[in-house]
């Protein structure tokens, strides 16, 4: 899941969204409003009946605090700070939740095959 999601083509979040769906990843786009990245909506909430793997957050730490209850009831396996979205206080929140903190470029993990773990391959119910 990307949250931080964005219609503009010039955005990171933006680029990670196509480069997450040619990879072959399940993705929904969470953003501040509805649009589209091609073909994939951008939600403005989680969509019902919706399991998260891995939150890919594109969103500054001063914009992060209304979605931060929202990401550790999810429960996802993991969560990606990516350039700029770093908060250490909330990275705390998560790991105290036991979910796994990652600061790094999900474009870079997805370049370089480092998104996804093989250790723990996805399965095909939760979405990325």
């Amino acid at each position: 899941m990307v949250l931080g999601a964005s219609a503009k083509s010039w955005r990171y979040a933006h680029k990670a969204c196509l480069r997450l769906l040619s990879a072959g990843e399940q993705v929904v786009a969470i953003g501040g409003r509805k649009g589209m990245i091609g073909d994939l909506p951008i939600h403005t909430e989680l969509p019902a009946d919706v399991r998260v793997d891995t939150v890919t957050i594109y969103l500054s730490a001063a914009n992060q605090h209304v979605w931060k209850d929202a990401v550790i009831q999810w429960r996802p396996r993991r969560v990606i700070f990516n350039p700029g979205a770093e908060n250490a206080a909330f990275a705390d929140h998560l790991v105290k939740a036991g979910i796994e903190v990652i600061h790094a470029c999900t474009l870079v993990m997805i370049a370089t095959g480092g998104y996804r773990n093989a250790d723990q391959p996805l399965s095909s119910d939760r979405l990325g």
